[in-house]
């Protein structure tokens, strides 16, 4: 076994033995809102930022990104409330990789007036933005922000730099959701794809603008090949805040400055982890009254 997989089962296991779920649920599982009461463990999630896509294989929960990839959320947005990724194909999928959607002028031709957006690679941060860093803060490269699986350059870097910030970006670790593009950097239109597995050679070159909180199986059940024999299809795609309420799922993630996951944190430090995505994707919990 590899080593990045022993070190994530033990990471489950302290998940498991340490986060205490009162009910003795997954989070994921559960179907009640009891422990996401506990606000210094658990984050709830914007619904301007919360995406529903229903799949020919279930339901996908997505969490948007806008601090990193602000212009390519808007367009994500702009494509859902268009309802151009209405009954698109998942034309190019490929096991331990990804699932790639989203061509809306296949079905819609409207969506081909969709001018190009520039790429979103990286984000220069000061120390405002604050990241839940694993190891000392100020070599630290690694951690998360919001749950978002992330790298940085070390924050003493801000003290050399003009403008006091440093690079940080997305990974593209299982689960989240990037843009397609061609090998102009500044060609991403409306087409993504979603991570069946790490593939952190595509960091910082592709733009990561979200990750999957609930719903994962269903990325990793789509029919494989470029394109699959009979393609699986994005039926429809709504953001959750412009659902009515009593249609309206409800997310949550497991805070990771909270004095849970300070856990992981320890344990990472003290196995000298080396790459946030052999920590697991953060916990999260979606509450939807449509699937309950």
């Amino acid at each position: 076994m590899k080593r990045g997989k022993m070190f994530g089962a033990a990471l489950a296991a302290v998940l498991g033995l340490y986060i205490g779920f009162e009910m003795g649920v997954n989070p994921v599982d559960a179907q009640t809102p009891v422990e996401v009461a506990d606000t210094a463990n658990w984050r709830a999630v914007d619904p301007e930022n919360l995406l529903i896509f229903d799949t020919s294989k279930g339901r996908i929960y997505i969490e948007l990104a806008p601090e990193f990839a602000p212009g390519h959320v808007a367009r994500i947005r702009e494509v859902v409330r268009a309802g151009w990724y209405a009954n698109t194909p998942f034309h190019r999928v490929i096991a331990d990789f990804m699932a790639q959607g989203g061509d809306a002028a296949i079905v819609h031709p409207a969506a081909a007036s969709l001018a190009p957006i520039a790429g979103e690679f990286t984000l220069r941060r000061d120390a405002s933005m604050e990241l839940d860093l694993v190891g000392p803060r100020e070599t630290a490269r690694f951690g998360w922000y919001k749950g978002f699986p992330v790298s940085t350059q070390s924050e003493f870097l801000m003290d050399m730099s003009p403008d006091r910030k440093v690079e940080t970006f997305i990974r593209h670790c299982k689960g989240v959701a990037s843009m397609a593009r061609t090998s102009d950097p500044d060609s991403a239109t409306d087409q993504f794809f979603i991570m069946r597995s790490d593939k952190t050679h595509l960091d910082a070159q592709y733009t990561a603008w979200g990750r999957v909180l609930l719903g994962q199986d269903v990325v990793d059940r789509l029919s494989v090949g470029e394109p699959p024999r009979v393609p699986d299809r994005l039926i429809s795609a709504s953001v959750a805040s412009d659902l009515p309420t009593a249609r309206r799922p409800q997310a949550w993630v497991k805070r990771t400055d909270g004095p849970h996951y300070a856990l992981i944190r320890e344990e990472a430090d003290r196995r000298a982890a080396s790459d946030v995505c052999a920590l697991g994707p953060v916990p999260a919990h979606v509450v939807d009254p449509v699937t309950r």
